[in-house]
């Protein structure tokens, strides 16, 4: 396929990722925490993405984090898959259209 006009554009709002931030606005309470210590925040995993257009921040467990990582990758991959597919699918639909419609010619 060539030309701008045969191209299938995505509409790009970008997938959900998962970042490390520095999270919580208190200072730890635990006693002999390093982080109480060094006055800094504790790291932690936040989702971020988009859905119907607004923006969301979902508070990723450190222990799920490399589960949700896992879907993540396997939701890009998916959707690559389809980005892939839809082409030709459509060219399948355009060939069955064309075979019909020279069958009712005849």
């Amino acid at each position: 396929m060539s030309g701008a006009g045969s191209r299938i554009k995505r509409k790009r709002s970008g997938p959900p990722f998962l970042a490390r931030s520095a999270c919580g606005r208190s200072p730890c309470v635990r006693e002999n925490c390093f982080a109480r210590l060094s006055g800094e925040q504790h790291a932690s995993y936040v989702l971020y993405g988009r859905l119907n257009g607004r923006r969301f921040a979902v508070y990723v467990p450190e222990e799920l984090v490399p589960e949700v990582r896992r879907c993540l990758d396997n939701g890009r991959a998916l959707q690559d898959l389809l980005y892939q597919a839809a082409p030709r699918y459509v060219k399948a639909l355009k060939r069955e259209r064309d075979k019909a419609s020279k069958k009712a010619e005849n």
